[in-house]
């Protein structure tokens, strides 16, 4: 232990610790813009670009920056000096000084970190004025916008996208005023080997990254009295828009929500945990072939559009062992044009599929032409959790008083199997909850496969199956899943299934849910409520979903037929790494 003095108070402290981390075990408040609480991830983020958190040392001539500088033993700080002030209120105006001043119509407005610190720190007017940049936005994706002009150098999207999610997109492009962080050689994001898996977004402080929002188009569609407008809900939605109207973190909305969805009059609500239990009836049918005639193992499931693209460009010799099966967004779109326009005497080409999704990588899945059927798309509009939350404020619904409401029956019914897609570990025990029954002819009584659970960023289990050992991997976060190819390739490791969701906590973590800011606990309480609401389910199991089997019974014919695989399945595309 260290012993330090901050602000006149004695205090100790371990070894390791930094000044702003010292500062907050006696509640002083140091004010930051770059700095982002990483330990979860095993990232010790110290890029102390912003300069906002800047404190006095004692015996120093400089200021050091608190979110970076180590204590000593010994060391006297002070937080609170006029000079230290004055740094802070220098650096906010300094970045200031070369914003856009379009606060009022900005995306992030009101949710800015750059906008709060300003108002913190009481700047009024700038001191310091000049040239500012004027770089093209890039909206070249279906999935996020990049603003240059917005862009303060905190550099939180280049951690993320480059240590967390190791793809290593975003990194200082320029030099001195014209600097910014962006792709290499001005590219485009459409261009890079980007996912969209939006966690850039998710952690930029400003609008310099958005997702792209889609919500006019689901407005034009509504108030388009020709077309039938569908909406589909993922699993992970629910579990967290309540936060957008100041309810707990993890509260289950899942029947407020269908009733808001109701309140802005969509012709057919469903579940997308409908078309999870689909995929579960398709993949375990795979998984359980290719066990029995030995086919190629590991499977992987390939449910995660941004984990999709991410093996993509760099795994592209891997490409023959994830799971053919499109994701539950794809699936149940897929149905709804065929099956649900059938039942309802409809023209697809008047049907407008909305999905509600915790992800901005779905907004660039949907657009996927490996996707389409007849070159029309299966799901027309992706908004993410936050856009629904927006869209539910602008049409004044009071989301917290709402009753609860019931999804519409056809393709609406699902299991406690589906809920539980929505956190990392979900996918594979729903997916074993079938595929032991399946092969060992035995009711499962016990459906929680505890050894699946976890945050651990890799982490493997052994499922007993009959006579046979499961052998299990399970990745969360894009950096996780390359260490864990890696392994595969190298015969480090041996499995015969493995899930990988790109997001960290999986879909309950995703780009496109509300701002949770780094705290790992609203992710806990997030991943509590989905096993809750799967404990909640009569069903547990994807296959005894009694409107599965009907689909089965009237449309489909059987799991991995020639009419589910030319609906239900897909193929991928090795990928240029750039």
């Amino acid at each position: 232990m260290l012993n330090i003095t901050i602000n006149g108070k004695s205090i100790q402290v371990p070894k390791g610790t930094t000044i702003l981390q010292a500062s907050r075990e006696v509640n002083l408040k140091i004010p930051t813009l770059c700095h982002m609480n990483l330990k979860e991830f095993g990232i010790i983020n110290q890029s102390a670009s912003c300069r906002v958190c800047m404190v006095e040392v004692e015996g120093r001539a400089a200021l050091v920056p608190s979110c970076s500088e180590l204590c000593t033993e010994g060391m006297v700080i002070r937080t609170d000096t006029k000079r230290a002030i004055i740094a802070r209120r220098t650096a906010v105006e300094l970045l200031l000084s070369n914003h856009p001043f379009d606060c009022l119509t900005c995306a992030k407005n009101l949710e800015c970190d750059l906008q709060a610190l300003a108002q913190e720190l009481g700047i009024r007017e700038i001191h310091y004025t000049g040239e500012k940049m004027n770089y093209p936005i890039d909206d070249s994706s279906y999935a996020l916008i990049k603003d240059p002009n917005k862009c303060i150098m905190c550099r939180r999207c280049e951690t993320m996208c480059n240590e967390v999610q190791t793809c290593g997109i975003l990194s200082a492009v320029n030099r001195g005023f014209d600097v910014f962080v962006g792709p290499a050689f001005h590219l485009d994001m459409v261009d890079t080997s980007c996912t969209f898996c939006g966690q850039c977004v998710a952690v930029c402080p400003t609008a310099a990254l958005t997702e792209m929002n889609h919500t006019g188009k689901v407005w034009s569609a509504l108030n388009n009295p020709k077309k039938h407008v569908v909406v589909q809900v993922a699993p992970a939605v629910r579990v967290a828009i309540g936060e957008m109207f100041d309810m707990d973190p993890g509260t289950i909305t899942t029947g407020k929500l269908v009733s808001a969805l109701r309140a802005l009059d969509f012709d057919a609500i469903f579940d997308t945990d409908f078309g999870a239990d689909l995929t579960i009836m398709e993949e375990a049918t795979e998984l359980i072939h290719r066990i029995q005639n030995g086919g190629r193992l590991p499977m992987l499931t390939s449910c995660c559009p941004a984990w999709v693209k991410f093996f993509e460009h760099q795994f592209p010799d891997l490409l023959d062992i994830p799971s053919t099966c499109k994701s539950p967004q794809i699936m149940l779109g897929s149905m709804i044009k065929t099956y649900y326009a059938q039942k309802m005497k409809l023209d697809p080409k008047d049907i407008v599929v909305v999905s509600v999704m915790p992800c901005l990588a779905k907004k660039a899945e949907a657009a996927r032409p490996e996707l389409t059927k007849d070159q029309n798309s299966d799901v027309d509009i992706v908004i993410t959790t936050r856009e629904l939350g927006q869209m539910l404020k602008i049409a004044g619904i009071d989301f917290a008083g709402l009753p609860n409401s019931d999804f519409d029956q056809l393709l609406g019914q699902s299991t406690g199997a589906s809920v539980i897609f929505g956190t990392t570990g979900g996918v594979i025990e729903a997916a074993v909850r079938t595929a032991y029954e399946w092969i060992t002819n035995e009711t499962l009584e016990k459906v929680d496969f505890v050894q699946l659970r976890g945050l651990e960023g890799i982490r493997s289990a052994t499922v007993k199956v009959g006579d046979m050992n499961l052998r299990i991997g399970i990745a969360h976060g894009l950096g996780n899943a390359r260490k864990l190819l890696n392994d595969i390739r190298d015969g480090i490791s041996q499995f015969d299934a493995i899930e990988i969701m790109a997001c960290p906590g999986g879909c309950i973590g995703g780009g496109g849910q509300p701002y949770h800011h780094g705290d790992m606990d609203i992710i806990k309480q997030r991943q509590l409520a989905i096993y809750q609401e799967d404990q909640g389910k009569v069903l547990r199991k994807s296959h005894e979903n009694p409107y599965i089997k009907q689909i089965y019974d009237e449309f489909l014919g059987e799991p991995n037929s020639h009419k589910a695989h030319d609906l239900l399945h897909t193929h991928y595309i090795p990928k240029e790494r750039i």
